[in-house]
């Protein structure tokens, strides 16, 4: 019988003795990999935290204590030992479980997260919270050492070391970047460092050094730097004692038994504590532990060799923009690529490989990335700043005042626009479309398909202000462009008419294009109904006059965005409308609305939000039978 057969919640962990946890790690370390292959997921990060993970759950006591996950996307065998082990093959499916952290999920996530950087601050207000009800749980900061490249860790790092509080962070350190003297006495050190009689002893003496007459603060300073000199001479923490965090580490981080020692030792202090853990991605499974960056984020895949099982039949967008982007830069010499720690995920890789003085990657500091970007469009260049649409929200600061403002020339290529899938509200692009379009002096513009994203690319290129781009993920599947504008050359603010009809006319932007068009046909095959497609191209500027002169002439109206309706696309179109004063028509939106939208497969998102061929032919009939 299996051992996680009986380990429903972290009570039950705790039953087993520490020469079991061994086997236990084993066992969680199959079913995650399992149950990936099948659902797509996070993988190496998830088993190089096993043992970290057991190891907490073992020494403290969850949901009373806290633990917060920074990212959260390896909080996957915290979820397996805190009751949803059962509902594990759900993992990322429409109405299975989160592949992230969720308060509402279950009790022991003690926060909701999916953005990097987070965890010390939302970990720093819990702490402060429980101090103000006179609670004295313990709260756990888990963060990567990625995620240590946002400037909000180190904001929260620097309130904690000033508040002095009972906190503890576990940098999770994964990619080998320690410093050579990590060790069997770097480790033996933070273990005896750690333990409870040596703490007491430490404190006491500094108070006995303290109180000496005339000479005890100077000898208790002396005695701080000469321990802080021999600490940094076996261990890299010297920064995180500068932020009045004692440092603990690095230790290896998967031996559970050093691991539950010196959790145990932490757990009795009452300070600030930052402990220090070396991981290996991809742990105990060869095909992600030798090649940690493709399995971070993976789709299905056959668990035998690793490899992918739905390989894509086309041409991605992100692809698209990448070869693009190499073509621009062979041209223009000008033409520089910036990414916030995803130079994979953008398609910049070969980018960063043929002009490696042209490409930068700021890591995760999205903010910095875009003012970084304005800094060099003064000097004549072309920043080309590609990012996913979830994080560029987290600079929005930056586009109004450090770009927006002095109207620079920077572009910006947003990747995972709309609908993403199974990595659920933290990651759809759904918000983009209407906090782009508000900004003076922005461009904001999404392809269709693939061949209108390298045009646009170019276009972009070659303005004189801020533009933004916005497109899916997946594949670009081309659409045919209309006989009366074969080229499909991209002029400002405006648009490109795709069909013809006279009953209800669909104004559409980026991916909804494709399924505007699907709707047409089924209209006309299936309900002798004729709808004119406009690809808006634009959403700022908004192609007025083309939109003016079709409602004029058919007052049946419909937008479709995939996005936020609040301030999105269609309140443009309507916005245009008003303005011109144009009565009699009728209008239907589809979007999203005022909510924020579940994980789950694409197609399964966009038919329950009206956002495929069939919803759009829904609203078209509605308004063509209501009348």
């Amino acid at each position: 019988m299996a051992l996680l057969d009986d380990i429903n919640s972290p009570e039950d962990l705790k039953k087993l003795p520490r020469s079991e946890l061994h086997n236990l790690a084993l066992e969680i370390r199959q079913l995650i990999v399992d149950v990936v292959s099948k659902t797509g997921g996070h993988l190496a990060s998830n088993l190089g935290v096993v043992e970290l993970t057991i190891a907490l759950h073992y020494v403290f006591d969850v949901p009373k204590d806290k633990i917060v996950w920074d990212v959260g996307h390896q909080s996957y065998t915290h979820k397996i030992l805190t009751g949803r082990r059962e509902r594990f093959s759900t993992l990322r499916q429409h109405g299975g479980i989160s592949g992230f952290p969720r308060t509402s999920e279950s009790p022991c996530d003690a926060f909701s997260t999916g953005h990097s950087g987070t965890s010390i601050s939302a970990g720093l207000g819990i702490t402060c919270a429980k101090d103000l009800k006179k609670q004295r749980d313990k709260v756990i900061c888990i963060i990567g050492d990625g995620s240590m490249t946002a400037g909000l860790a180190y904001e929260g790092l620097n309130h904690a070391g000033d508040l002095d509080k009972d906190l503890i962070v576990i940098l999770n350190d994964n990619e080998l970047s320690i410093s050579p003297n990590v060790g069997a006495l770097s480790s033996l050190l933070s273990r005896t460092f750690s333990s409870r009689y040596l703490q007491d002893w430490r404190k006491e003496i500094g108070e006995l050094l303290r109180s000496l007459p005339r000479i005890g603060n100077d000898a208790y300073y002396l005695a701080k730097r000469a321990e802080e000199s021999f600490k940094a001479l076996v261990t890299p923490g010297m920064l995180f004692e500068s932020f009045n965090f004692s440092y603990f580490g690095p230790i290896k981080g998967h031996r559970l038994d050093q691991l539950i020692d010196i959790l145990s030792n932490i757990k009795n202090q009452n300070e600030p504590v930052l402990l220090h853990v070396a991981t290996t991605k991809g742990k105990g499974y060869p095909p992600a532990e030798k090649n940690p960056v493709y399995f971070h984020g993976v789709g299905c895949f056959e668990v035998k060799t690793g490899n992918d099982v739905n390989g894509s039949c086309g041409v991605s967008y992100t692809r698209t923009f990448g070869e693009t982007m190499l073509a621009l830069a062979e041209e223009n010499e000008k033409i520089v690529a910036v990414t916030a720690a995803m130079p994979e995920g953008t398609g910049l890789v070969p980018f960063s490989e043929k002009f490696p003085d042209r490409f930068f990657d700021v890591g995760i500091a999205e903010p910095h990335g875009v003012t970084f970007a304005g800094g060099m469009a003064t000097e004549g260049f072309i920043p080309v700043v590609a990012i996913y649409s979830t994080f560029l929200q987290r600079a929005y600061d930056q586009l109004l005042h450090d770009i927006c403002m002095d109207s620079l020339h920077v572009v910006f290529a947003v990747d995972r626009g709309g609908i993403v899938g199974e990595d659920g509200p933290t990651h759809h692009g759904l918000f983009d479309l209407a906090y782009l379009r508000s900004l003076p002096n922005m461009v904001v513009m999404a392809p269709k398909d693939g061949e209108e994203l390298k045009k646009m690319l170019r276009f972009a290129a070659a303005q004189n202000g801020p533009v933004a781009l916005r497109y899916p993920r997946g594949d670009a599947i081309e659409i045919a462009p209309p006989e009366s504008d074969a080229n499909g050359s991209i002029c400002l603010g405006k648009a490109e008419l795709l069909v013809h009809g006279d009953d209800v006319v669909i104004f559409a932007i980026g991916h909804s294009v494709l399924e505007s068009c699907k709707a047409a046909r089924k209209l006309a095959e299936t309900e002798n109904l004729s709808a004119t497609v406009v690809n808006c191209r634009f959403v700022k500027p908004l192609d007025k006059e083309l939109v003016i002169s079709l409602v004029r002439r058919i007052p049946r109206v419909i937008t479709v965005e995939e996005g936020v309706l609040s301030g999105g696309f269609g309140s443009a179109v309507i916005e245009c409308l008003a303005d011109a004063e144009i009565a009699g028509y009728r209008i239907k939106r589809i979007g999203i609305d005022d909510t924020f939208l579940e994980h789950g497969e694409k197609s399964i998102l966009r038919a329950k939000y009206g956002l495929d061929a069939d919803g759009i032919v829904i609203i078209a009939k509605q308004l063509v039978n209501d009348e």
